[in-house]
């Protein structure tokens, strides 16, 4: 059986990409818990609250340099991509030391 046209529950075309519903900065603070901040431009507060609770859950304790943390950290590019969340990472390093390839040239910062 066909879902309806506006069943909610109905999986989106893969087709077409639909624009983020939210915008994250996960910020590397240093090697004094707590480690990370999450930071929002825009997107709905209580989706991006929810998020961070998730996010925060996965990451609070782990510096980057811990193995648990690119576990804990492929969770939460997973998670944000079922949320239709556009995240990005500021680890405080030049991108060659991060190995980070999410980044694009439009996401960092000028400078």
């Amino acid at each position: 059986m066909a879902p309806y046209p506006d069943d909610p529950l109905a999986p989106e075309e893969e087709g077409e990409p639909q624009p983020p519903v939210a915008h994250v900065r996960i910020v590397y603070l240093g090697p004094v818990a707590p480690h990370w901040e999450l930071r929002s431009d825009f997107g709905d507060p209580a989706l991006v609250d929810e998020f961070r609770r998730r996010t925060m859950a996965r990451l609070v304790l782990l510096p980057p340099h811990d193995p648990q943390y690119r576990r804990n950290r492929e969770r939460v590019i997973r998670d944000a991509e079922r949320e239709n969340i556009l995240l990005e990472w500021d680890l405080g390093l030049p991108e060659e030391e991060t190995g980070d390839t999410e980044e694009t040239a439009e996401q960092r910062p000028a400078g």
